[in-house]
């Protein structure tokens, strides 16, 4: 059987070059992350497909999923089929390699560099313009009719970092007065009108919703609203004491995952230590672990998690988990 071209010899000549123009079907990542990094995922993962199209002869195409940090873990548990994984702290990451039959390692934070950490963020606050409750830190968050707003630290790192920011920032104000940090923590998710599943659900009941006198949240988070021309009524406060919050990420093993969807996993991983994605991360700002830069107006004294709270597996059981601190708060309010 033979087959006829109709059409003139130009156009059939043009439509050859556009066929061998388009980029041969290639690799397909799924990178499960949390939700406040939906924006700067999008850049990273632009700079990254154009990083592999110019080494492979197809293309790439990374897809993103975003939610509260712990949400997406336990997602990723019970079979999102990730391929590259990124929280905002570390024992979101140890929970997937604990419960996740396999596919996340559990020497994990030997496998990149800084601890399988690429970039981190800090806690800060977004007020309303002229800041009309004055508040200026931590301990303002109890003044008489402040509502406070934050994601809920169930399934959020982002409010399990600001509650633990809060005790420890008052604990250093008191001296050491463990009652009264408690106490701030309590004030704190008291006065919380609604606890949204992740941070940038906090950030709409804040920002669209007009819920709340105070945002908590990482400082990247804060910036994002402060570079909307559409928020002008808004405005930024650095509390002196914060927390750094690392951010990890991981491959993690697809059972039905190519040899090129593998590859393409470890690159990303990969090029999220390089100087482009560094230039990125600052840029939507976030810190990178290999950097010194961080925004300059953003400079509190950072409390540590490992050196002050004695790590995460301490600090959840402690404060988080069953039996701990925030279930005492909750037990009190019901």
């Amino acid at each position: 059987m033979r087959l006829r071209f109709h059409g003139s010899a130009p156009l059939l000549t043009a439509l050859v070059a556009a066929l061998l123009a388009m980029p041969a079907v290639g690799a397909s990542l799924l990178h499960v992350s949390f939700d406040i990094t939906r924006e700067v995922f999008a850049d990273i993962n632009t700079a990254f497909e154009a990083a592999w199209r110019s080494n492979h002869a197809s293309g790439i195409t990374v897809r993103q999923s975003h939610g509260g940090s712990t949400k997406q873990a336990r997602s990723v548990i019970d079979g999102l089929g990730a391929d590259v994984v990124s929280m905002n702290q570390a024992t979101d990451l140890d929970q997937i390699a604990r419960l996740g039959k396999g596919r996340v390692p559990a020497d994990w934070r030997t496998l990149l560099p800084h601890r399988s950490t690429p970039f981190g963020s800090t806690i800060v606050f977004l007020v309303r313009k002229g800041n009309p409750k004055g508040i200026r830190d931590w301990s303002d968050l109890a003044k008489p009719g402040v509502e406070v707003v934050f994601p809920n630290p169930r399934t959020s790192g982002n409010g399990r970092y600001s509650l633990l920011a809060a005790y420890g920032a008052e604990l250093r104000r008191t001296g050491g007065d463990t009652n009264a940090a408690e106490e701030l923590v309590a004030t704190l998710v008291r006065r919380a009108p609604v606890l949204d599943t992740g941070g940038r659900a906090a950030t709409t009941t804040f920002v669209e919703r007009g819920v709340g006198d105070v945002l908590l949240t990482f400082e990247a988070e804060v910036a994002l609203v402060a570079r909307d021309s559409r928020n002008p009524d808004f405005e930024t406060v650095v509390p002196s004491v914060s927390i750094r919050a690392d951010f990890p990420t991981a491959v993690v093993a697809r059972r039905d995952a190519s040899p090129e969807d593998r590859e393409a996993a470890q690159a990303y991983v990969r090029f999220l230590f390089t100087p482009a994605a560094r230039e990125i991360f600052v840029r939507h700002g976030f810190r990178p672990s290999a950097a010194e830069a961080v925004p300059s107006e953003s400079k509190p004294t950072l409390l540590d998690p490992d050196a002050d709270f004695g790590g995460w597996p301490a600090i959840q059981e402690r404060f988080f988990a069953q039996g701990s601190l925030l279930d005492r708060i909750q037990e009190r309010l019901r």
